[in-house]
């Protein structure tokens, strides 16, 4: 038996995507069609940005709770959240949450620091790139990064919030990431981290003038050794 993974969920693209990556790539750890078993659980994302735009991280971590409790209720026994700009909440859930988590930005950062990276390029939302989220967990492998200029992060967060969680994908959107990523490049990052899990559904390895960290797919990959390790 693996452990059971519980996602909580905040936007649907990115949910999906580290839902999906779980469910196939399980079988090369567990035989053919095998998977470990995984719940979901999401409010209204619409619950998520009203606190955002509030700046109420603690109405965020209860939302974040909330699930953590109806996954704990279900059986997980383990949890993830495949979306990192909430994790800015993350000091004020792990101490009341029933179950232990992976923290997303810890997951990339031990992946950087693994591939040899010295300098990452942050992208995500606004809210996330203006956060500690990932300067804490990069620092803490002695990694440096560099944030997009204010313009640049008002492009990529409009392109978040206004196409990628609404599974609109334009060939713009690429091109303005590829520019971006780009002057990053010649700032002096070697590798970019893709900080909204709806990122790697437009930009990865194949288009990107950067090495990528997905940190969708990463996390899903973290969880998925962890409930096979744990069984």
């Amino acid at each position: 038996m693996t452990q059971h993974i519980g996602i909580v969920a905040c936007s649907a693209e990115g949910a999906a995507l580290c839902y999906r990556t779980i469910c196939a790539e399980g079988p090369a750890m567990l035989g053919p069609d095998a998977h470990p078993e995984v719940t979901m659980h999401t409010p209204s994302l619409a619950d998520y940005v009203d606190c955002l735009q509030r700046g109420d991280m603690e109405g965020v971590a209860a939302l974040m709770l909330d699930s953590a409790r109806k996954l704990a209720d279900i059986g997980a026994d383990l949890l993830i959240c495949p979306d990192n700009t909430i994790h800015q909440a993350f000091d004020l859930v792990a101490p009341q949450s029933p179950l232990p988590w992976l923290h997303i930005a810890e997951v990339v950062a031990q992946e950087a620091a693994d591939r040899g990276y010295r300098c990452l390029a942050l992208t995500g939302t606004r809210w996330l790139v203006e956060s500690d989220v990932y300067p804490k967990a990069l620092a803490a492998h002695g990694l440096e990064w560099m944030r997009p200029e204010t313009e640049e992060c008002d492009l990529i967060d409009r392109i978040i919030m206004e196409e990628l969680v609404k599974g609109i994908f334009r060939p713009e959107a690429i091109a303005a990431f590829q520019r971006i990523l780009t002057r990053l490049k010649r700032g002096g990052c070697d590798a970019a981290i893709l900080g909204c899990t709806e990122i790697p559904l437009i930009i990865d390895d194949t288009n990107a003038p950067l090495a990528t960290l997905d940190s969708t797919r990463l996390l899903a990959r973290a969880a998925l050794r962890r409930a096979v390790r744990a069984s």
